[in-house]
């Protein structure tokens, strides 16, 4: 029997946390293959030898090495070894999640990833100062600029590519709960749609969602608890 995909990854990592999600929900077999980047085990030799990029994820399948998360996902589909609802074979329905993910990289993915690391990454580990309040006022501005255009270009259904769960819905929506390390919550009664669309991801894609954000969950709990 040939050996499972070994999956590099860390839950401190959206994409790595929408891709574990993915082949948990799908039922792709896969070897757990945790990197801690907290202690820097991504700037290793030993996982350099894995991922040229010292990035997460990245997938062994056999002797073959992948990294970049869009491109593992289409890798695997290829293969048969990914799961139809999530990433389609047919042409039109594949095309719409890829517009999406090709999207997300300048828009969701950009201004949630800015704000996570100037206002909590790079503070938590003594690499900067917490911004001053109108730096991160900035930063919020450009992440709502952003759900505004979700809200509005995305989603007309019940998720980003119609009426069920796909990759696109579990890249974007684990990008958007990253902030909440940041103290950052959607505004319901500002944006109705994504707020009840984060939900939806949630519930469709439990237990394995709420898995992968323990993490997130615990410290934006014990952040919010510290200001009280």
């Amino acid at each position: 029997m040939p050996r499972p995909i070994q999956l590099y990854y860390d839950f401190m990592s959206p994409p790595s946390r929408a891709l574990w999600i993915a082949l948990k929900w799908g039922k792709t077999p896969f070897e757990d293959c945790p990197i801690a980047l907290r202690k820097f085990e991504q700037l290793t030799d030993e996982y350099k030898k894995i991922n040229r990029f010292q990035k997460v994820p990245a997938i062994v399948d056999g002797n073959f090495h992948m990294a970049e998360t869009v491109a593992i996902v289409r890798y695997l589909s290829d293969k048969g070894q990914f799961n139809e609802q999530l990433y389609p074979r047919t042409v039109q329905e594949r095309a719409r999640v890829d517009e999406y993910l090709e999207w997300q990289h300048l828009n969701i993915r950009m201004a949630c990833s800015v704000f996570f690391r100037e206002a909590w990454l790079f503070p938590i580990n003594g690499l900067a100062p917490m911004p001053k309040p109108e730096r991160t006022q900035k930063f919020i501005k450009d992440v709502e600029t952003n759900l505004g255009l979700l809200e509005v270009l995305w989603l007309e259904k019940d998720f980003l590519i119609g009426d069920h769960l796909t990759v696109a819905d579990l890249f974007g929506a684990t990008e958007i709960n990253q902030i909440k390390l940041c103290q950052y919550n959607v505004n319901a009664k500002q944006f109705p749609k994504v707020a009840r669309w984060l939900e939806r991801v949630r519930e469709a894609s439990n237990p394995y969602h709420d898995e992968a954000l323990t993490f997130v969950y615990q410290k934006a709990k014990q952040a919010a608890s510290a200001k009280l």
